[in-house]
């Protein structure tokens, strides 16, 4: 399937905010560095904060070509619609108010598209000195092939990319084509990622173009993220059938796994909780090479339990409701979806 695409292309950098003032001042000020060269605009939709940004917004409009616009509560899907809708340009790139860009990234993206175009495109996340041990043990669980199959922006990834919100472009053609993101929060980009392939658009990430995603989070609410996202992940294999994969079922048997293995070394069979440990130590010392921090290869570890025991159940639960009741997902699962407006 052919389409047609003006090569002229005029980014339009859409973020939403919610109660995050000093991350917009952060991340206006990466984008005041850019060496790009050639015109950019950048939308900043407020989503219904009681904490405004607007003030902090202004002071940048001087150096920055920048508007904003306030909007009631309706999650950050809809709020990155209503940016596109608002923006002028034909390229549009998504980012999360907590990302700081380096300097080089849009010039990147440009180099990217120039070289061989693709309507939606995906970048990684890397972790700044500045960041904290916790977040850079949460950003490597996240991004590991190791832990998620390279799923979230590496350079190793099982199956075809899914560009992720927090770093993530899209043509305007292949926006209104795909209809823009849905209200499930989280799960809306992938889900927006298989409409834009059903609509006969491709998707690549774009190695080099990575940002520094602060993600301002602590071990509860990292697992209240988690077992979201493995409760997300069944309502979307029911919406796109083929997009699920046996893989997705990983983490809960990995820490069944490893109750049982704890069982069995009990009763003197270590050979199971030996292979366990063979993959902890993997992990320990892959993280160990790529933090190049002792402390935080050890949180890792705590990190990957995390991680797998939150997606693992929220996956199980998940599925089992959604087998076993005649209710739609959003009546299963309300706090997974952002009310119509």
């Amino acid at each position: 399937m052919a389409f047609l695409f003006d090569m002229n292309t005029f980014f339009s950098i859409v973020v939403p905010v919610y109660n995050r003032p000093e991350e917009i001042r952060e991340l206006l000020e990466s984008l005041q560095r850019q060496d790009y060269t050639e015109d950019f605009e950048v939308v900043i939709v407020e989503d219904g904060s009681t904490e405004s940004s607007e003030a902090i917004v202004r002071s940048f409009k001087e150096n920055l070509h920048v508007s904003y616009y306030f909007k009631d509560n309706s999650g950050p899907g809809d709020s990155r619609n209503y940016g596109m809708k608002k923006a002028k340009g034909n390229y549009y790139i998504i980012l999360d108010s907590d990302c700081i860009l380096p300097q080089q990234y849009l010039t990147e993206v440009d180099k990217e598209l120039k070289e061989s175009f693709v309507h939606c495109f995906g970048g990684p996340d890397a972790a700044d000195q500045s960041f904290t041990t916790v977040q850079k043990a949460i950003k490597y669980v996240m991004t590991s092939f190791f832990t998620t199959g390279g799923i979230r922006g590496g350079k190793k990834s099982v199956g075809k990319f899914q560009p992720r919100s927090f770093n993530m472009g899209i043509s305007k053609e292949a926006f209104e084509k795909a209809g823009g993101f849905g209200r499930i929060h989280p799960g809306e980009d992938p889900d927006l990622t298989f409409r834009i392939w059903k609509a006969g658009f491709e998707t690549r990430l774009f190695p080099k173009a990575h940002v520094y995603h602060k993600r301002r989070i602590d071990w509860n609410k990292f697992y209240i993220q988690v077992n979201k996202f493995g409760m997300v992940r069944p309502i979307l294999n029911k919406w796109h059938p083929g997009t699920a994969r046996p893989t997705y079922w990983f983490p809960i048997f990995f820490m069944l796994g490893l109750v049982v293995s704890l069982v069995m070394a009990l009763g003197g069979m270590w050979l199971p909780l030996l292979l366990y440990g063979c993959y902890f130590l993997l992990l320990l010392v892959d993280a160990l090479l790529k933090e190049k921090s002792l402390k935080v290869a050890f949180l890792v570890l705590y990190a990957a339990l995390t991680q797998f025991t939150g997606y693992g159940i929220g996956f199980l639960k998940s599925t089992m409701l959604l087998n076993f009741s005649s209710k739609e997902p959003e009546e299963l699962f309300p706090k997974l979806f952002f009310k119509k407006k």
